[in-house]
């Protein structure tokens, strides 16, 4: 049988699990909140464990942490304050990830989610300075020490922020890996002449090499976009406190607290000009979630083209051989299905859905406060756990071992009779026209038909049906 602990809160009594370290508030959230079975992402856990360490460290720095009497015994305000910070570190550093069990979908603003890391670093704290978690005395407590000077409205935004940021680089890393692996095969596949398609319909010719360098740019377009809408989240609102007006922080709270932060992640931050607004606006993490949208509906593209490109093989275009990675059906023997493409293509469609999450939240504020910031703050660290995780292995088991079929590039291209196209400037449009429909009515290729009308000599089609210049533009 598990055995229980009493915590109180300031509604009364709570059973709380003897080993566990949250306490009343976090079990009340456990217990109000069975909605999803999600915890949180570590970024989050991470984002509000830096903001207790450097609040301790600040407050103590201005003389706010009092010494605490347990009985004949004076426990020192630096004390308490280095207890805070070593428990905070043990949480950074990932040792108790297990004790952050509040639903994401959970009373509004996040109260729940702070007070859950409270109690976490309090309980602990407190054990550190030989006070274990059934003790009765507890010195340390949640709210008037881990708490100090700090609000679940200005901490969960700012963690939010941190914890974004926190993941930012090794996002764009992912992405670079991508980018990288699409401009290799770019060149690859530079001399791999084949028919372009535009409505899904034969066009002029274009280089695969081509079609793969488009795809690095705007993967590498859309990691702009990620890198330059990450710069509104470095305005850290810590400090507000409960509406913005900072009560019950010291005046230099806020200024320290963001050198402390600084110092702390070595991340670039800076302080808000107005915390006001930075407390009631959900706006720059919008903005954020809108950028990694931007880049799922680009990688939703790819996705796409990758499987047409590779559809087949025998009744399909059949231009490039996606990686065999595990088979593709429990039916049919011998079928391999795109499967990375598909992986992508979900991944990214769970990140769209979440930036509509982002949005609706986003506006649902009022007044002085966003209350739907747990789920904002949830959902933009699935997003970006999603795209790192779908992204690298997408780059690794899909596009890195892609190759090219040449000759059913050249098969298809040799067969379009959009190849007219370039030698409209000499024989003109309605000749053109002419000529395409005697080549697909009688199934020869352009350049015999032209030559058999009479509208071009041998030399003159050879020249002007190289199909290679035709990808280089001009007339």
């Amino acid at each position: 049988m598990t055995e229980y602990r009493i915590e109180e809160d300031s509604l009364g009594e709570v059973k709380v699990a003897s080993n566990v370290y949250w306490g009343a508030q976090t079990q009340r959230a456990v217990d109000n909140f069975p909605i999803t079975g999600l915890r949180q992402y570590e970024a989050f856990i991470w984002g509000m464990a830096v903001i207790k360490r450097c609040a301790a460290e600040v407050n103590n720095g201005l003389a706010l942490m009092h010494d605490v009497e347990i009985g004949e015994q004076i426990l020192t305000g630096s004390a308490i304050t280095e207890a805070i910070m070593d428990a905070a570190d043990e949480v950074i550093d990932g040792r108790w990830d297990d004790q952050f069990v509040v639903d994401p979908i959970q009373a509004g603003a996040g109260t729940s989610h702070n007070m859950n890391v409270n109690e976490v670093i309090s309980s602990r704290a407190n054990e550190l300075l030989g006070f274990g978690l059934t003790s009765s005395v507890k010195p340390v407590h949640p709210n008037d020490h881990v708490n100090m000077a700090q609000s679940t409205n200005d901490t969960i935004p700012t963690a939010i922020r941190l914890g974004c940021l926190w993941r930012l680089d090794e996002m764009l890393d992912t992405l670079d890996g991508l980018v990288n692996s699409l401009r290799d095969k770019a060149n690859a596949f530079d001399d791999v002449v084949k028919s372009g398609r535009t409505h899904l319909q034969d066009a002029v010719p274009v280089r695969l090499g081509q079609e793969f360098n488009a795809y690095a740019r705007a993967v590498e377009r859309d990691r702009g976009k990620i890198k330059d809408n990450a710069e509104g989240l470095r305005r850290l609102g810590i400090g507000g406190t409960a509406t913005g007006s900072g009560l019950n922080a010291h005046p230099e709270y806020h200024g320290r607290m963001i050198t402390s932060l600084i110092r702390l992640t070595g991340l670039e931050l800076v302080e808000s000009d107005d915390l006001f607004e930075t407390m009631q606006s959900m706006a720059d993490m919008v903005h954020f979630s809108g950028s990694l949208r931007t880049l799922a509906q680009d990688l939703i593209r790819i996705a796409n083209d990758f499987r047409l490109l590779s559809s087949g093989p025998s009744t399909g275009l059949d231009e490039i051989h996606l990686p065999a990675v595990q088979p593709g059906s429990s039916i049919m023997p011998g079928k391999v299905n795109p499967v990375m493409a598909e992986m992508l293509n979900m991944a990214m469609f769970q990140v769209m859905g979440n930036d509509v999450t982002i949005a609706l939240a986003g506006q649902a504020g009022q007044l002085e406060l966003n209350v739907m910031m747990p789920i904002i703050g949830y959902n933009l660290f699935q997003s970006m756990d999603i795209i790192i995780n779908a992204v690298d292995t997408f780059t690794h088991k899909c596009v890195r071992g892609i190759s090219a079929n040449r000759q059913k590039a050249e098969l298809w291209l040799a067969k379009n009779a959009i190849l007219v196209t370039a030698i409209n400037p000499v024989i003109g449009y309605a000749k053109g026209a002419e000529v395409v429909k005697e080549a697909m009515r009688t199934g020869r290729t352009v350049r015999e038909v032209v030559v058999d009308l009479g509208f071009l000599s041998v030399e003159d089609a050879d020249r002007l049906l190289d199909v290679r210049s035709m990808t280089d533009g001009g007339i």
